[in-house]
């Protein structure tokens, strides 16, 4: 977090950036979005000097407890220093996709107990229920985008900005929040290939839409997934 985001990790930036404010709605697939979320809040954690990556694998290399409960919870649940398998650390694609959904979860209460996003239910079909989350005022998913779209007129410039385009990409959502077209989402697509967190969250994408997959019940978005 720094004073021009404030209050915000990438993974809360991310879901604002992918929610249309008024609907409550991602602008992607959801479980495109799960795996997005999980891989933010790996890129927040290696910002902060808690993780690393080696060999598709993450590693916990600073234990202590971060002062974001989210944040904390999600070290918390990694395997600690000499602990994991023989190959040490866990497979970032395989935590990825075990953990999408709860993380995104666990950052969509945060939100809605903060007064950041509303949460409204509805029923799917009139039986199944399913949750929209509008923003509570627009103002900060404005400021969001405002951002967003600075960092690229500026080509990006800092590591914060060229993980979030990244994850942005990886899951199909170039579309809904980068401006310049077809050449802009290209160099966007560039960027998944020189993060990790990206490049993981890619490849899940990639296995869902080879099986068919990547929707769910109350699930609208508008993308067509990763690689957009």
């Amino acid at each position: 977090m720094t004073p021009d985001r404030p209050g915000l990790t990438l993974p809360e930036e991310l879901l604002l950036l992918a929610l249309d404010p008024q609907r409550g709605r991602p602008y992607c697939r959801n479980r495109f979005l799960e795996y997005g979320m999980a891989g933010a809040v790996l890129a927040e954690l290696e910002f902060q000097g808690r993780i690393t990556e080696q060999l598709g694998r993450i590693r916990v290399i600073n234990p202590l407890t971060p002062q974001d409960p989210l944040l904390a919870q999600i070290l918390g649940s990694l395997p600690v220093p000499d602990k994991g398998s023989f190959a040490g650390g866990v497979s970032a694609k395989r935590w990825i996709r075990r953990t999408g959904r709860h993380v995104e979860e666990l950052c969509l209460g945060h939100l809605v107990d903060r007064g950041v996003l509303r949460r409204e239910t509805h029923r799917f079909l009139g039986l199944l229920p399913y949750h929209r989350h509008p923003a509570a005022a627009p103002d900060l998913p404005a400021s969001v985008r405002e951002r967003f779209t600075a960092a690229q007129a500026a080509g990006f410039p800092d590591r914060h900005s060229r993980a979030l385009a990244a994850l942005v990409s990886a899951i199909g959502l170039s579309s809904a929040v980068a401006q310049g077209g077809w050449r802009a989402r290209s160099e966007m697509r560039g960027l998944v290939r020189q993060e990790w967190t990206a490049h993981a969250v890619r490849r899940n994408v990639r296995q869902d839409k080879a099986n068919g997959s990547g929707g769910s019940v109350g699930d609208a978005g508008g993308g067509s997934g990763g690689d957009d």
